[in-house]
């Protein structure tokens, strides 16, 4: 494989980095992400249906997978309606984000930030300082808290697909409590002093305002359980199309079947209540049609050339990974650098020939460092855009960057000195 077949993949991530900051309002079209996708994708596919069919076969199904999963997750997750306005207290906002940081490895960072976002902006909309609520927020429930299972954030589930068992993500648990422990610490010095700043008449009126918290569309947990369950035991159920690298079968048919008895069963009143939409979900799958089939020439690439890359150690690993993951989608570059691992130590025992700590490494890399940026991972842009329909002034591109440096990269060098030294 050429350098030059790297191009379409290059191409496309750019304009996922680029293009939300130079031409946002052509780019917020799923039709003009679609072109995009469309012109950069397929003649990558038709090249390689010329030339290596299977390949492409294996990339559709693991695509259809990645959707099955991601789809189930937004539609089910969407119709879970949480109604209430508590105290706006340090301690209330703190519970809040514990919640999400659990949830977003059970239930995706997708399905818990939209599930929690609205009840926390109604908490906190009596407020007047809420972005560092918001940006935290973005840091644990779309991002650090997805590590501990394949559901929680699309990096992970595309190992599972690539042979990491579903379990084996549980062992993260030490990574994942430092992190999230040590944002919630923060979090709650934080909120502290800025409540303690809280005009008298804000503090009023959140006393005042108070509604305890309900539930519309209950139906939707069994379904989410279900969800859980397909995935835990997808292996174990039969396979209808196979072509060695990749599978389809009712594992798929069964989180698509979850999704459509959401849509059939959920009161109309949750999924109004939560604005829900199926623009969102319809981004993602236009955006991972151009990814997926312009990453084929990049995974033949490390294949054939991954060696003289130089990474050797968990903790290049994990910042490499991380750097990138930042800057471009997670899920992607996390599929790199799982490949890449097994080229640079073929020979190596671990968990799908890969050392342990190396792919400890690539996971918390990717998962961890996606929330470096707003286009790290798919929530984090989805969050922002509703904080600022509720009045939040979000910051800017790089504004929130001083924010996740400042707080975000301390902890991820204390991660290296702990786990990957």
């Amino acid at each position: 494989m050429p350098a030059y077949g790297l191009i379409p993949f290059i191409l496309m991530l750019g304009a996922i980095a680029v293009l939300p900051l130079v031409a946002e309002h052509w780019w917020e079209h799923n039709r003009n992400k679609g072109i995009v996708s469309a012109i950069l994708g397929v003649p990558v596919g038709v090249w390689f249906l010329m030339h290596d069919a299977g390949h492409v076969a294996s990339v559709g199904l693991e695509y259809v997978s990645f959707l099955a999963l991601l789809g189930s997750l937004f539609v089910i997750s969407g119709g879970i309606l949480l109604r209430g306005d508590l105290r706006a207290t340090p301690l209330t906002n703190t519970k809040f984000l514990a919640l999400g940081a659990v949830l977003a490895s059970f239930m995706g960072t997708t399905g818990a930030a939209m599930l929690l976002i609205r009840p926390v902006l109604r908490t906190n909309s009596e407020r007047t300082y809420r972005v560092h609520t918001v940006v935290i927020f973005i840091f644990i429930v779309a991002n650090c808290g997805g590590l501990l299972t394949p559901l929680g954030d699309p990096p992970l589930f595309m190992g599972y697909l690539r042979g990491v068992p579903f379990s084996w993500t549980f062992g993260l648990w030490q990574e994942w409590l430092l992190v999230n422990a040590a944002l919630l610490g923060i979090f709650y010095l934080w909120d502290t002093r800025i409540w303690a700043r809280e005009p008298g008449e804000a503090k009023r009126l959140d006393e005042t305002r108070v509604e305890p918290l309900s539930v519309v569309g209950h139906i939707n947990f069994p379904l989410l359980v279900g969800v859980v369950l397909v995935v835990a035991f997808g292996a174990h159920l039969p396979v209808l199309v196979d072509t060695g690298h990749a599978t389809f079968g009712l594992r798929e048919l069964a989180m698509f079947g979850l999704a459509g008895a959401s849509l059939a069963l959920t009161p109309k009143a949750a999924r109004e209540g939560n604005a829900f939409t199926f623009g969102p979900i319809i981004e993602v799958a236009v955006l991972f049609f151009g990814i997926f089939l312009t990453m084929i020439p990049a995974l033949v690439y490390l294949q054939e050339n991954g060696t003289s890359f130089g990474l050797t150690t968990p903790a290049q690993y994990f910042w490499t990974t991380g750097s990138l993951s930042a800057f471009l989608d997670n899920a992607p570059t996390y599929i790199v650098f799982l490949e890449l691992a097994r080229v640079t130590v073929p020979d190596a025992a671990g968990v799908v020939g890969i050392p342990a700590e190396v792919l400890v490494a690539i996971s918390t890399g990717a998962v961890f460092m996606g929330a470096v940026t707003y286009i790290g991972n798919g929530p984090n842009f989805m969050v922002k855009a509703i904080a600022e329909s509720s009045g939040v002034k979000m910051p800017s591109f790089f504004g929130y960057m001083a924010y996740s440096c400042a707080i975000l990269i301390p902890l991820f060098v204390l991660c290296t000195v702990v786990f990957f030294r």
